[in-house]
């Protein structure tokens, strides 16, 4: 088998071992789910799940990584581009667009916070909020806007937990919550 064969093999094999692993986290608990159980729904040895993940904080990194890497590009995208409202409301737009492409990982963190707070990805996402926090306030403004700011960025969030038990289409509710978020950034953009 050549490399690249082997290698995409590989690839998958992780990828299912991640998808399983949030399924459980999210079903169970990160606390409460073992190596053992994911490798069961797996269908494969725990030496399998070893050569892949020695351990379930890995598996987590792992998505944490693969998941938020758009918040990465999208925060140094961000720092390339003037302070404009239109940067702004595109940097909202794309943000919107990562966190409903990485939703299960979000909400595993949600639900999950006492746990990410102890992982190393507790910091991690932590340092990302505030890099995506410095691109979209400007560094003149008065404290309300700078808060309009935030607090868009938290609308985002809050929003994929509170309208999920709402009645409606997905793709409406997000665009209601980013609209909401386009607003607080306008408003502080106007102010600055």
């Amino acid at each position: 088998m050549d490399g690249t064969k082997q290698q995409r093999r590989r690839g998958d094999t992780r990828q299912r071992i991640q998808d399983v692993a949030l399924e459980l986290f999210a079903e169970q608990g990160y606390e409460k789910t073992s190596l053992r159980e994911i490798a069961e729904r797996l269908e494969v040895t725990k030496a399998a799940l070893y050569y892949h993940f020695k351990t379930k904080e890995e598996i987590i990194v792992s998505l944490f990584e693969d998941l938020t890497k758009p918040i990465e590009d999208l925060i140094e995208w961000g720092r390339r581009q003037p302070h404009t409202l239109e940067t702004k409301q595109e940097i909202v737009r794309r943000y919107s667009q990562v966190l409903t492409d990485a939703s299960p990982l979000v909400r595993f963190m949600q639900e999950n916070q006492a746990t990410v707070r102890d992982l190393s990805i507790g910091e991690m996402f932590k340092n990302r909020m505030l890099g995506m926090r410095d691109i979209v306030i400007d560094p003149d403004a008065d404290l309300v806007d700078q808060v309009r700011c935030i607090s868009a960025l938290f609308t985002m969030h809050a929003g994929m937990f509170v309208l999920k038990d709402l009645e409606g289409d997905p793709e409406e509710k997000r665009k209601a919550i980013l609209e909401v978020a386009t607003d607080l950034i306008t408003q502080a953009h106007k102010g600055a």
